[in-house]
């Protein structure tokens, strides 16, 4: 369906119809706005890859509570 039909047929409607097709637009318009907004926030997987270190006696249990864990 071409623009040009869509507009005849919107012509077509009488003006209160008319101004609800046009709201019915900006709601969508404003819909698609902030789905792309969200879209723009997606995490990216890897991103500080080699910028962090894990010492290897990570999992190792830690001296200060070895009372606690007898």
């Amino acid at each position: 369906m071409s623009q040009a039909h869509i507009f005849d047929k919107i012509k077509m409607l009488p003006p209160n119809y008319q101004q609800e097709v046009e709201d019915f637009i900006d709601f969508i318009s404003e819909k698609s706005a902030r789905n792309k907004a969200k879209q723009g926030n997606k995490r990216t997987l890897g991103l500080l890859k080699g910028k962090m270190k894990v010492s290897k006696d990570f999992d190792e249990p830690l001296t200060d509570f070895q009372n606690y864990m007898q």
